[in-house]
């Protein structure tokens, strides 16, 4: 099975070596049907490995390549292949096969066709690296290749200062989690001397004992530490409170790359990366507790400010944002089969609705405002359908897939005993109600009520091209029936047995399992028993009442809470504080340095300084050569004497 598991990788990135390098010689078809067979051959070989480990195959951990040797340590490239790892890297590569698809319609204008498929080629190769490896050095190889190359898609289009100017600020805030990754990685390297997950796993309870000094007089747990250090890296991948600020300015790049990076792939990053080390954070309860509650926090906040969002990409990515915070709780909740279930759940229904807002850019002409929009679900209906089904699902609506997914997260969040675990309940629980409320909010703006679309693109205005509508279809399938189908066995079969560690007291999902009799049941019991259902419906009826009953309203709402609503449009100032406090110091320690040890001690003292001074002494040396000769004869007697008296006396 190597050659398999070597093959699931290397496709994509041959795929995209070719058509980065030669381009420009096999045309704007051949880069399409190239990087579409690497990333198909990727998919069908994730569909065979996920059978195979279905079909009781023992779990593979095993090095393919050793290309360094430290000392002791081993640098090896490596696969760990079990359930969550066969899970993850089929849905990267379906949604990612999708992705590539729909790029056709939707970049067939640009003239950076072939660099585009090149670039998301190579994105699913890193994310790939990334899912299947079994050690640390790699996963941190995939991990900061994903970045480097969302930095190149989210830029683009380079020519716009904003795509610049966000790719920058993914990529520096990203590197603040990284940084806080790559320390929580060195600790567990020199505490166990290993990069291997199942050499560093199996030493965790023992690390979990050991104090290390990080301030003078306070101990903490060597594995809190390195817990909290792995985790500030997903908040970075994962776009969790404060280092969400970069994500929504992601929507700058195409919305192909949207929909990857924010659906199945690079914001998943961090709650596969979590979910993958369990058996570490299960024994450190407050790396969880700090999980809990800034998921939660998250959760909420973020969902808010898709209420008052104008942008149609934007409004999407403040849904992402506040369903990743969900599955950040559920991780913190130790429920981390929950948190793996909603991930593979939200990358259908969530590239479903970038893929979505996409389609409608195109027919618009790339307007992305939704104020002028309006009425377009009889223009188009393929669109306006999917798009119904993504936000269903989104909002948890009994039987798709969002609901399975969604409630059995937030029934473990409530039996959880994990500190932080009330308040986390309680975020999760009105975030269904702000959920449904945007939700609705876009559908009901966009697809329904007065038509507010340009004139000239209303002359065009159709439905989009086949290669566009097709992923839709293909993912708005999974978005209905695959929690239905997968629940059963997935989140309460033992379905992660082999791959995610839950000590027994903390194993919330085996106490919702217990009173899960069948998909049907679920739901007949979420109608009697769950409030979230309901505070979902209330949100959809808030939303109708808003932008169908009385249009008239919001704006006047607006108007009365504008101090709120101001809050909210600035984005509770996170990007205003690093911009002007963070940004601004940063420079001026930056100039204060550069003015005191850069141009004052090395330019000054240094090189400046010693020009100086070798000029001072040529200046004092030249006045001794005074060009007469009787001043050197004088100078040589005086230096005979000199001479012969040391011989006389000194020797």
């Amino acid at each position: 099975m190597e050659s398999i598991y070597l093959s699931i990788i290397l496709a994509p990135l041959a795929a995209s070596v070719v058509v980065g390098l030669f381009g420009s010689r096999v045309g704007r078809a051949g880069a399409h049907w190239i990087t579409i067979v690497g990333v198909s051959i990727s998919f069908v070989l994730s569909l065979v490995v996920l059978a195979d480990v279905l079909g009781g195959a023992e779990v593979y951990s095993g090095a393919v390549y050793q290309w360094g040797q430290v000392g002791g340590l081993s640098l090896e490239i490596g696969f760990l292949i079990d359930h969550l790892t066969a899970l993850m890297i089929t849905v990267v590569s379906f949604v990612s096969l999708a992705v590539h698809i729909y790029t056709i319609g939707y970049m067939a204008d640009d003239d950076g066709y072939q660099r585009f498929f090149s670039y998301i080629s190579l994105f699913t190769f890193a994310m790939l690296t990334l899912v299947m490896s079994n050690n640390f050095l790699q996963l941190f190889f995939g991990w900061e290749a994903v970045g480097v190359v969302s930095y190149l898609l989210i830029g683009f289009w380079f020519k716009r200062e904003t795509a610049i100017f966000a790719n920058m600020k993914a990529f520096l805030v990203n590197r603040v989690g990284d940084f806080g990754f790559l320390l929580g990685i060195a600790t567990l390297l020199a505490f166990t001397g290993s990069l291997d997950y199942q050499t560093v796993f199996g030493a965790a309870e023992g690390l979990a004992d050991e104090r290390i000094s990080l301030f003078s007089g306070t101990e903490w747990s060597v594995l809190t530490v390195a817990c909290l250090g792995l985790f500030v890296g997903a908040m970075g991948k994962s776009a969790q409170m404060p280092l969400h600020v970069w994500l929504p300015d992601s929507m700058e790049g195409p919305t192909p790359i949207s929909a990857l990076i924010h659906a199945a792939t690079m914001v998943t990053a961090g709650i596969f990366m979590v979910a993958r080390m369990s058996p570490l954070f299960e024994y450190s309860q407050t790396a969880l507790s700090v999980m809990l509650v800034i998921g939660a926090t998250t959760a909420i906040f973020t969902g808010l400010l898709g209420i008052v969002q104008q942008d149609i990409k934007r409004i999407v990515a403040y849904s992402t944002l506040s369903q990743l915070g969900y599955m950040t709780v559920a991780l913190g909740a130790s429920a981390y089969a929950a948190g793996i279930f909603h991930l593979m759940t939200h990358a259908f229904f969530k590239a479903l609705l970038f893929l979505a807002a996409g389609s409608v850019i195109i027919a618009l002409h790339h307007e992305q405002d939704i104020r002028r929009m309006g009425g377009l679900r009889k223009y188009m209906p393929i669109t306006y359908w999917t798009s119904v089904i993504g936000t269903l699902a989104l909002i948890g609506f009994p039987g798709f897939s969002g609901f399975y997914s969604k409630d059995a997260l937030i029934e473990a969040v409530h039996l959880s005993t994990t500190p932080g675990a009330g308040y986390a309940y309680w975020c999760v629980l009105l975030g269904v109600f702000v959920t449904a409320l945007y939700s609705f909010r876009l559908l009901f703006v966009v697809f329904h009520g007065e038509e507010r679309i340009d004139h000239h693109a209303r002359e065009h205005l159709e439905e989009s091209p086949k290669v566009v509508t097709v992923p839709l279809i293909l993912l708005a399938i999974p978005s209905v029936v695959i929690g239905w189908i997968t629940i059963g066995p997935v989140l309460f079969g033992g379905f992660f047995d082999d791959s995610i560690f839950v000590l027994a007291q903390q194993d919330v999902v085996g106490l919702v399992g217990e009173e899960f009799h069948g998909a049907a049941a679920f739901i007949v019991h979420a109608a009697t028993h769950s409030v979230a259902l309901y505070l979902a419906a209330a949100g959809a009826l808030v939303a109708w009442f808003l932008y169908i009953r009385r249009p008239d309203l919001p704006g006047m709402l607006q108007a009365r809470l504008a101090v709120m609503h101001r809050v909210l449009d600035n984005k509770y100032y996170f990007d205003w504080f690093n911009e002007n406090v963070v940004a601004a110091a940063t420079r001026m320690l930056a100039g204060s340095l550069w003015r005191v040890a850069d141009a004052g001690v090395i330019d000054g003292v240094g090189i400046n300084g010693s020009a100086r001074g070798v000029r001072y002494l040529a200046g004092v040396v030249r006045n001794f050569q005074t060009g007469y000769l009787y001043h050197y004869a004088f100078a040589m007697i005086i230096g005979l004497t000199a001479f012969l008296v040391w011989l006389t006396f000194g020797g």
